[in-house]
């Protein structure tokens, strides 16, 4: 399976649409989610075994998220994704909450 179609079936049980990079649907509730670094995590013969995905999982809503955050914090460390940080903003243009989570898997 994909890093992207894995972070997607990971997601899809919050009932809050997924995409990758960019959404552009009409919910007010969306995830979105890209990899920004991709290393060797395993070497063996100089060859690398094993692959670590950072990955940046974002929710943006117009009310309140608080059940969406913690929701993809459990899903995410249940199927195996670590959690490296996470924040939060207030995107005063679009008047939109940003939470971003940067979780690592390795396979």
């Amino acid at each position: 399976m994909s890093l992207n179609n894995l972070i997607v079936s990971t997601l899809t049980p919050t009932g809050i649409p997924v995409s990758f990079q960019s959404y552009t649907g009409s919910a007010t509730t969306y995830i979105t989610f890209f990899e920004y670094n991709q290393q060797g995590a395993l070497f063996a013969d100089d060859t690398e075994q094993r692959t670590q995905h950072s990955v940046q999982v974002d929710i943006w809503s117009k009310g309140n998220y608080a059940d969406a955050v913690e929701q993809v914090r459990t899903l995410m460390t249940e199927a195996g994704f670590t959690r490296n940080s996470e924040g939060e903003l207030f995107e005063s243009g679009t008047k939109t909450f940003h939470k971003y989570f940067r979780f690592y898997h390795a396979n």
